[in-house]
């Protein structure tokens, strides 16, 4: 199919119905409504379900019912309504059903403001809930790339019956780019919908969803099989992209639209002579630290870039562990950093670390070495 002009929102929300998407369930939220609008046109004309709910908790708690029954079911939302949304996520989570969840991030926090942001890191990567587990995170950079991951976005929440959640922000969400969309993919049968799913009894055993668990070794036993799978998509989920990483001695590390900004300072830094490369996780859990600090190495400083007061940063922390300098620039409120921004921040940097390095060392004796 060849590429078409679409708005963010109305992509993922197409992507999401050819990948199969049975019933969607929504409320309105600035600035990822045109999503519901789009599903609201859209699933009718297919005979499928969409409802507008009362709110962000009815409509998570309408996912987490049509998914226990084996419905390929999702919601999407914004900062603030995916705040209300936790306990129904961390119920799916315990109750190990499959489901597919999109955040198009804003200003915060309270209501904050309708502009794009990178804050909601935390509350979607650190269990999006209460109770130890980790939802998959996705963060896109591109219209395109939202496409593919939404498309895709089933598939790996029934493999591992767990949440996946697309992390984008309100730029991403409003802006217009060319985007192919993939094929229809056919609903799935009877025999393709999990085991575990409640869809009568008929003559078969008994299933039962829950996230209740009343007796102690039973919760801990099933906090156990969690961590286990959740050891397994840590060890084969991980995805990033490098861009001129090999000779850099300087290194960016950014996700989604900051990325893109940092993908333009990469080139100007480039041509003013600092080699620096883009380090972009794309899977904001299960994060990949191992690939990053083996970046770091002989790196001499990083510059964490984001659209927070620096969320992502811990997690860069983590990862390179003080094996080189690590620096942050932020915006907050909605604004995004631009390029000449990220680049002062980054040739301060260079200038410090050039500073040091020609100043004379000194030995404890107050001897040069």
């Amino acid at each position: 199919m060849a590429k078409e002009l679409w708005e963010g929102n109305q992509a993922i929300a197409e992507a999401a119905i050819r990948g199969g998407v049975e019933a969607f369930f929504g409320y309105p939220i600035t600035p990822q409504t045109e999503l519901l609008e789009h599903m609201a046109a859209r699933m009718p004309e297919l005979g499928r379900t969409f409802l507008q709910a009362e709110s962000e908790v009815a409509s998570i708690n309408m996912v987490y019912g049509a998914a226990s029954g084996g419905a390929r079911a999702m919601s999407s939302s914004s900062s603030p309504g995916i705040s209300l949304m936790q306990e129904g996520l961390s119920y799916i989570a315990a109750s190990e059903v499959p489901a597919v969840l999109v955040d198009i991030m804003r200003g915060g926090p309270g209501l904050g403001n309708i502009q794009p942001s990178q804050s909601d890191y935390f509350q979607i990567t650190r269990s999006a809930g209460h109770g130890d587990f980790h939802p998959i995170v996705l963060a896109p950079a591109t219209i395109q790339e939202a496409v593919d991951m939404v498309y895709d976005a089933f598939p790996l929440a029934e493999k591992y019956r767990t949440l996946v959640i697309i992390a984008a922000d309100g730029s991403l969400g409003q802006m217009m780019e060319p985007a192919e969309m993939p094929p229809m993919r056919p609903l799935l049968t009877e025999a393709e919908r999990g085991a575990w799913a409640v869809r009568g009894k008929g003559n078969r055993a008994k299933r039962i969803v829950t996230s209740l668990f009343l007796k102690e070794d039973e919760l801990e036993e099933l906090n156990h099989r969690l961590q286990a799978k959740l050891r397994v998509i840590e060890a084969a989920e991980q995805r990033w992209e490098e861009v001129e990483t090999a000779d850099a001695d300087y290194l960016l590390v950014a996700y989604g639209t900051v990325a893109r900004t940092c993908k333009t300072v990469l080139r100007e830094a480039r041509a003013a002579g600092v080699r620096v490369g883009l380090f972009r996780p794309i899977s904001l859990w299960p994060y990949p630290y191992a690939r990053l600090r083996e970046l770091s190495e002989g790196k001499r400083a990083i510059l964490v870039a984001e659209m927070s007061v620096g969320q992502m940063l811990e997690d860069g922390r983590l990862a390179v562990a003080e094996r080189c300098p690590i620096h942050f620039y932020g915006r907050t409120g909605g604004v995004i950093p631009l390029p000449d921004e990220v680049l002062e921040a980054l040739m301060d940097i260079v200038s410090a670390r050039q500073a040091e390095r020609a100043a004379p060392r000194m030995d404890r004796g107050g001897q040069d070495d």
